[in-house]
C-alpha cells in the first residue's frame, strides 16, 4: 500500500474537519497501520481490522479501557464445576445498530458461521475448546446443532466445551466470538461489511469508507452505554508510512497514532514526551522459514545458524528503539504461572552464537564461497523495512548470505502468506488473551494457514492435546513449556524480540490507559 499522495491527504482531511465543524461534533482521529484487509468479523485476521471491529461491535464480555474483562452482551454468567459448562445471561437492552434485538440467536449464528468450512475462517481454530467445533470446521461434523452452543432463550446461552480452557472468558472478547447480523449478510452476502449494509451491536457504527483514505464510524444510539460515549465520531486513517503518520500528528491530522517511526523515537522522547506512551505488550516479532519447499525444508542446523547469526541486542537498541526485548523464546514473559522457555544459546555471548552459527552454516552445505541465497518477504512499514536490512546485513557479514528483501502492500502480503509463496516471511503474533496457549497453538500442524511455517511435529501436538484436556493449572503449564521447547528445537521460526507498544496520543485525551494487550476502546476515551 502506498501512502496518501500529499494533495489527496490535504483534501481528506480538509473534508473531514469541515464535516465536524457542520455537525458540531466530537471526532477522535487515529492511525491505524495498513488498510483494513476486511471487516468481516470471520474473515479477518490482523490487528488492523480488530481494532475498528472492538468499536463496531460488543462480544458476551468486553474489554475495559485497562484491557480488564467487563461485561458485554451478558451480564453474568455461570460455570459448572468441572469447568465444562457456560452459562450466560444475555442483557436485555442489548440493541443492533437499526435497533433491533441482540439475541442468543445471533451468537449461535455467528459461531457456527465462524466454525463453517465454507466460511473459510482462518481463526477458526479460536473456537475449538467449544464442543463439536474443531470436527464441525473440519468439515467432519455435518450438523452445526451438534456442536456445544444452545440458545435456551432470547437471553440465555448456554456453551459447552469439550475440555476446560481457562483462558475462554478472555477468548470471548476476540472478533470471532462476536454476534452477527443474520439477515444482513443473507440480504448482501460478502457486501454486508459496506457502508449501508453493516449492522453492528457495538457503541459504534460504520458511515463511510473511503478506501485508502478513511473509516469513519458514528456513535450507535441503539447501545446500551451509549450515554456514557462522549466521542461522536471516529475516523481511522491508514498510514503504513510512519514518518507520515508522525507529521500528521504534528499537524493536528491525527490524534494517536497506530506506532512511530524507530529512528525518531530519541527525538519524540525529547520533544513530544507528554504525548509518547510505550508500554510492554503481549506479542512475539519473529520471521517464519517456509518448510513445505526448500531450502529450509529438513534443514534444522541451517535454520539454526540464521537464528543464531543476528545480534538483538543491536536491533533493539539501535534499530526498533522502543525498549523490545530480545527473544531467544517464543512466548513473551509476564503470563502468569507460565516460565518462558529459550534456546540453549541464549547464555552465550553473540560471538559465540556466531561461532556456532558458522560451523552449522558450513555443516548446511554452505559457505562463503557458496553463499546460501534467500528472499525476505516483509510488509509495507519502514520499521519491518528497517529491521529486514539490518538482519540481511547481519547474515552477510556473519554467514556470506546474499539476501534479497521483498516488499508487498498489507493485502497482497496476506495472500502470498497464505499461499506460502516466501522463503522466509516477516511475522508478528499478539496473543489473543493472556495465556501461553494463544502463542503456541499456533504451530499445531491442522490450524492451517494461520501456522505460517507449515510446521508439523507429532510430538509438539501431543503436548499441546495434552495441555487441552490438562485441567491442573501448574501440570498445563508444565506440559506447555515442553511444547515450546520442543517448538525452539525444531525452530520453524526466528523470534526476533518481544513487543512493546510506542503510541503518540494527543494530552487532551482523558481515559487512555497503557496495558499489555493494548486495547483502547474509543468508548472509554474523551476529547475535550
Amino acid at each position: 500500500m502506498q501512502p496518501l499522495r500529499p494533495v489527496r491527504q490535504f483534501i481528506t482531511v480538509v473534508l473531514l474537519c469541515l464535516t465536524q465543524q457542520v455537525l458540531g461534533q466530537t471526532v477522535l482521529y487515529r492511525g491505524n497501520g495498513a488498510e483494513p484487509e476486511t471487516l468481516d468479523i470471520h474473515r479477518s485476521s490482523g490487528v488492523t481490522e480488530a481494532c475498528i471491529q472492538r468499536d463496531l461491535f460488543e462480544g458476551l464480555l468486553a474489554e475495559a479501557a485497562d484491557g480488564k474483562l467487563i461485561p458485554g452482551v451478558a451480564t453474568h454468567w455461570q460455570i459448572s464445576d468441572d469447568g465444562l459448562q457456560y452459562d450466560f445471561t444475555l442483557r436485555s437492552d442489548a440493541r443492533w445498530s437499526d435497533g433491533s434485538p441482540v439475541t442468543s440467536a445471533d451468537f449461535v449464528y455467528a459461531f457456527e458461521r465462524a466454525l463453517n468450512p465454507t466460511t473459510a475462517s482462518d481463526y477458526a481454530f479460536i473456537l475449538w475448546p467449544i464442543k463439536g467445533a474443531e470436527a464441525y470446521s473440519k468439515g467432519q461434523l455435518k450438523d452445526p446443532a451438534q456442536l456445544g452452543i444452545k440458545a435456551v432463550n432470547p437471553h440465555r446461552l448456554q456453551i459447552t466445551l469439550h475440555h476446560p480452557a481457562p483462558y475462554f472468558l478472555q477468548l470471548l472478547t476476540h472478533h470471532m466470538a462476536y454476534p452477527a447480523p443474520r439477515r444482513a449478510i443473507e440480504a448482501h452476502g460478502r457486501r454486508w461489511t459496506r457502508p449501508g449494509h453493516l449492522i453492528s451491536n457495538g457503541p459504534y457504527q460504520l458511515s463511510e469508507w473511503l478506501p485508502q483514505a478513511h473509516i469513519r464510524l458514528q456513535k450507535n444510539p441503539y447501545f446500551h452505554a451509549a450515554d456514557s460515549v462522549k466521542i461522536n465520531a471516529v475516523v481511522y486513517l491508514p498510514t503504513e508510512d510512519k514518518n507520515a503518520e508522525l507529521k500528521r500528528f504534528r499537524a493536528g491530522e491525527l490524534q494517536i497514532t497506530e506506532d512511530v517511526p524507530a529512528t525518531q523515537i530519541p527525538w519524540i522522547k525529547t520533544h513530544l514526551a507528554a504525548a509518547f506512551h510505550s508500554s510492554p505488550y503481549i506479542g512475539t516479532y519473529y520471521y517464519a522459514f517456509n518448510l513445505s519447499r526448500p531450502p529450509f525444508a529438513e534443514q534444522p542446523k541451517l535454520r539454526k545458524a540464521l537464528t543464531l547469526a543476528i545480534d538483538r541486542n543491536i536491533l533493539t537498541n539501535k534499530v526498533t528503539q522502543g525498549g523490545e526485548i530480545p527473544a531467544y523464546g517464543w512466548v513473551p514473559p509476564g503470563i502468569p504461572g507460565y516460565t518462558p522457555q529459550a534456546l540453549e544459546e541464549a547464555g552465550l555471548s553473540q560471538a559465540e552464537r556466531i561461532q556456532k552459527a558458522q560451523r552449522l552454516y558450513a555443516e548446511s552445505g554452505y559457505s562463503k564461497a557458496n553463499p546460501l541465497r534467500v528472499e525476505l518477504l516483509y510488509n509495507t512499514s519502514d520499521n519491518h523495512k528497517k529491521v529486514a536490512i539490518a538482519i540481511a546485513a547481519m547474515w552477510k557479514q556473519a554467514l556470506g548470505v546474499k539476501t534479497t528483501l521483498r516488499n508487498e502492500e498489507w493485502k497482497v502480503y496476506l495472500d502470498s502468506r497464505k499461499q506460502r509463496e516466501f522463503q522466509i516471511i516477516r511475522a508478528g503474533w499478539i496473543g489473543d488473551y493472556n495465556d501461553a496457549y494463544s502463542f503456541l497453538s499456533l504451530f499445531k500442524s491442522d490450524v492451517g494457514d494461520m501456522n505460517p511455517s507449515a510446521y508439523h511435529n507429532v510430538a509438539f501436538d501431543q503436548f499441546i492435546q495434552r495441555a487441552e484436556t490438562t485441567a491442573e493449572p501448574r501440570q498445563r503449564n508444565t506440559t506447555l513449556q515442553l511444547a515450546e521447547q520442543q517448538l525452539l528445537d525444531d525452530l520453524p521460526i526466528l523470534p526476533i524480540y518481544f513487543y512493546t507498544t510506542q503510541h503518540l496520543v494527543d494530552p487532551r485525551i482523558i481515559g487512555w490507559v497503557d496495558n499489555i494487550m493494548d486495547v483502547h476502546p474509543t468508548r472509554f476515551l474523551t476529547l475535550p
